[in-house]
């Protein structure tokens, strides 16, 4: 599980994140949802280590964050493209599978594995500036997946992907969940918030709903989650 404890974080004395307090359940795929500028990145990045809040903290099945031990068990998709724009698709995967200790047998098995999942194995040998951002999007999932973590963090995994791949990966997303991973999936695509578990719903840095997706919409009078914020801004 992932819990975070009263967390707060501000840039230039803007507050981004303000006393928050989630649990994200072990086993189950949880979305995180909200507006541009609610907090989900900032917050993601906080998990991840990357950043260190202003106060508060935050633990991955017990161990508090950050800690290097951790590193090798976090699949980790950034919003942005953290890829080496002049090495092929499976040159950067093959980069990536060292520095998470792969040996060379099954290095080569999990690039073949990853590439299949995000539908880029015709497109390995292609150096990745001449990739469109969708191609790149899916080349960063791929590097995500590879070592097969207990835990993935995924910022905007499905953005800018055909809506058939999708259904491929999400179908692969669940399928691990079943095998006892945990998925934390940042989106503002409402398709893609019916295919979790659960949701939790930040709106201007703060914390509004978590609960089953099933059980938010019925919160709403139109059935549509998003409505929530709306719900949230009258108050």
């Amino acid at each position: 599980m992932i819990q975070i404890d009263h967390i707060s974080k501000s840039f230039e004395k803007q507050a981004v994140l303000k006393d928050l307090s989630i649990l994200v359940p072990g086993k189950t795929i949880t979305c995180l949802l909200g507006p541009s500028g609610s907090g989900k990145t900032t917050l993601i990045r906080l998990i991840m280590g990357a950043i260190s809040p202003d106060q508060g903290s935050i633990r991955i099945d017990g161990t508090e964050v950050p800690d290097r031990r951790l590193l090798g068990r976090i699949g980790f998709m950034p919003q942005g493209d953290c890829l080496y724009d002049n090495l092929t698709a499976s040159q950067n995967l093959a980069f990536f599978g060292r520095l998470y200790g792969l040996d060379k047998k099954d290095l080569s098995s999990r690039i073949e594995e990853s590439l299949s999942l995000v539908g880029l194995e015709k497109e390995s040998g292609k150096l990745v500036k001449k990739y469109s951002g969708g191609m790149k999007k899916r080349l960063s999932l791929a590097i995500a997946v590879l070592g097969h973590p207990d835990v993935l963090i995924l910022d905007e995994p499905t953005v800018g992907i055909d809506p058939v791949l999708r259904r491929r990966i999400w179908r692969h997303f669940q399928q691990w969940r079943d095998e006892g991973k945990t998925l934390l999936v940042s989106t503002h695509v409402m398709d893609d918030v019916t295919e979790c578990d659960r949701a939790i719903v930040l709106s201007e840095g703060r914390f509004i709903a978590d609960d089953t997706v099933s059980a938010l919409i019925s919160r709403t009078s139109t059935g549509k989650i998003e409505d929530l914020f709306f719900d949230n801004s009258r108050q």
